[in-house]
């Protein structure tokens, strides 16, 4: 939460011109009400199921240049790991602090982010997890663009 998979994803995307795509916006559309009211009608082991079945039907589509911002659990998700790992996924990270505070000024609803010590828990529970990633870039003090052409180099990607 709060490492910028949205904004840089748009970013990359543009400088690309490839598409993007963000998998909680396609919960969102698939489920007919937002991931705040998922976590809590159904709680978060439902969203979990969801948010699997609309990764495993996103990565079966016709493949396209595209770049695909996941929600920070998604790649926590063991299941979710295997079904990416012949694609590229970049591990955005920051310290805890850090993706806490932009989490503050956000006005997007995030369900598991309560007080700064169960959102570094979290973290923590996570790292390991996002490890696994081919790539990883620091995200801190950077801007979204300068991010964003980071990735592009390291992945070696043109438009």
């Amino acid at each position: 939460m709060g490492a910028g998979k949205t904004s840089v994803g748009r970013a990359l995307a543009d400088l690309l011109q490839w598409e993007f795509v963000d998998l909680d916006d396609r919960i969102v559309a698939r489920a007919g009400r937002s991931i705040a009211d998922i976590f809590h009608q159904e709680g978060e082991p439902a969203f979990r199921r969801l948010e699997s079945e609309e990764l495993a039907t996103l990565l079966a589509e016709t493949e396209t240049s595209r770049i695909v911002a996941l929600g920070g659990g998604a790649f926590a998700q063991s299941a979710n790991r295997e079904l990416l790992r012949r694609h590229q996924v970049v591990f955005l990270d920051a310290p805890a602090d850090d993706l806490f505070r932009r989490c503050s000024i956000s006005e997007i609803a995030r369900p598991l982010r309560q007080d700064r010590n169960q959102f570094r828990q979290l973290y923590e529970a996570r790292r390991s997890a996002y490890m696994e990633a081919g790539t990883r870039v620091d995200t801190q003090d950077k801007t979204v663009a300068q991010v964003a052409a980071e990735v592009a180099a390291r992945l070696e990607l043109e438009g």
